[in-house]
């Protein structure tokens, strides 16, 4: 006898357990930009003698699952990005508040605009509407009246962002200000023409992102409950990491023109701390997930995060089991005597491998897995909070110390101004978590859901 299932919930099921389909599939597709990296186990850590003698911590078989991971250090060009978004976020935030107090001369005949005719908040979900006006409820969904009667809002988060109407234009050019309103709010953007020489300058301090970030700590000791925390940080890169990490040094130029220039558009983005590369991973998230709302798609993307210490390692070797480096080793140079990485090869002669600072992120070979730069260049922040005594206690399963009271993290590739030992893959140093370096930067990564078909792998 043959029974067709034809669905959960009806009696076309027969009465047998069919279970309970999502209404949307899902596929694990490659983001933009990224590589999957196929899940195994190997060795993580040293497995020989370190330059002084000793072993850091001892090397033990660590399993990693699959996922995406950016095959370049975030660029200048992808970071600006973000900065972009935030600036405009800002400006428009700005405007719809000054324009809501602003009325609008549904009678005038001119065909000139005021600011009060540009409507950059939506209005299908108008914070602003008071809630014993009838009238303006009336223009609600049942639920948006709900929350608008319960809490004054339709986000429970009084401190979200009010959703903006992004079809709106900005006008930038000082001539396509379209009144005298417009030109104030604009204004008080930037600085004081008085102070940076007559220039228009964008008050960097005003570039600040809000969102609520979730932890769960995986670390003894720590409170387990997942709790929302308010986060504000400034997004603005340190440009002037160039001067602060090397004092009485040339760098004028790079603090200048580093992160703004198109000459640097593919370099490495410098000057952003742990913090800052946290906020560009929500934000990034946030990016597509406002892209898959619209669609119609019905499911949200896995968050964007920065890579564990093990996940950073085992896409590093790139399935070279006890390599030195990402190409295996043991040589910093290929047969034709060209240096593999962008490092300090030789003492005070930074320039000694072609480059005297970063370079394009896809510069030199990638690894087998199709990542560039996992040596050298610049060094990457992970999620990985530094603890010398990780090896003894952290578990076999993509290890890791989350711990957020600890406000050293770990950084790993080494930079172009590191010594050798510093570009192993095994190798581990840390920074700060607020601090922001001119040879530091950061790469993101992306959960595989569900379990891709590799067939046999063995690291």
């Amino acid at each position: 006898m043959v029974i067709t299932l034809v669905s959960c919930g009806d009696f076309g099921d027969k009465g047998e357990l069919v279970g309970a389909r999502g209404a949307k599939s899902w596929f694990s597709e490659t983001p933009y930009g990224m590589v999957l990296v196929p899940g195994g186990s190997f060795t993580m850590g040293k497995t020989e003698e370190n330059r002084w003698g000793g072993f850091e911590a001892p090397p033990r078989t660590v399993s990693v699952r699959e996922f995406f991971m950016d095959d370049t250090e975030i660029t200048n060009s992808e970071y600006k990005e973000f900065v972009y978004w935030v600036r405009d976020s800002i400006t428009r935030t700005e405007l719809a508040n000054f324009a809501d107090g602003s009325p609008v001369d549904s009678d005038s005949e001119s065909e000139t605009y005021s600011i009060a005719d540009y409507k950059y908040v939506s209005k299908d979900t108008d914070t602003d509407a008071d809630a014993d006006a009838e009238s303006d409820v009336e223009e609600f969904s049942p639920y948006q009246k709900y929350m608008i009667k319960t809490y004054g809002s339709i986000s429970w988060n009084h401190k979200e962002t009010q959703p903006l109407n992004w079809e709106v234009p900005l006008f930038w050019a000082t001539n396509k200000y379209v009144d005298e309103s417009y030109a104030e709010v604009m204004e008080n953007l930037y600085l004081p023409r008085e102070d940076v020489g007559n220039q228009r300058v964008f008050d960097t301090k005003l570039l600040k992102y809000s969102y609520l970030s979730g932890h769960k700590s995986n670390t003894t000791g720590v409170d387990k409950k997942n709790k929302l925390s308010s986060v504000d940080i400034n997004i603005y890169p340190d440009t002037l990491a160039w001067s602060k990490d090397f004092a009485y040094a040339n760098n004028d130029v790079m603090v200048r023109n580093y992160f703004w220039h198109t000459a640097y558009e593919d370099y490495p983005v410098v000057g952003v701390s742990w913090k800052q590369a946290k906020a560009f991973c929500h934000w990034r998230t946030k990016k597509k997930n406002d892209y898959l709302s619209k669609t119609g798609a019905g499911i949200k993307t896995p968050e964007f995060r920065l890579p564990t210490d093990s996940e950073w390692e085992f896409a590093a070797r790139g399935g070279i089991q006890n390599g030195k480096y990402p190409w295996g080793g043991p040589y910093m140079i290929d047969s034709e005597g060209y240096y593999l990485a962008n490092f300090r090869p030789k003492r005070n002669n930074l320039a000694a491998d072609g480059y005297t600072y970063t370079v394009e992120a896809t510069s030199f070979q990638a690894n087998d897995f199709g990542l560039y730069n996992m040596a050298g260049n610049v060094s990457e922040w992970t999620s990985t909070a530094y603890n010398m005594s990780a090896s003894y206690v952290t578990s076999s399963l993509s290890s890791n110390v989350d711990d957020p009271g600890n406000n050293k993290k770990v950084i790993r590739g080494g930079s172009w101004k590191d010594i050798a030992y510093f570009l192993e893959v095994s190798t581990k140093d840390y920074e700060y978590a607020d601090s922001a370096k001119s040879y530091i930067g950061f790469r993101t990564v992306q959960d595989y859901l569900g379990e891709a078909n590799w067939g046999k792998l063995n690291y």
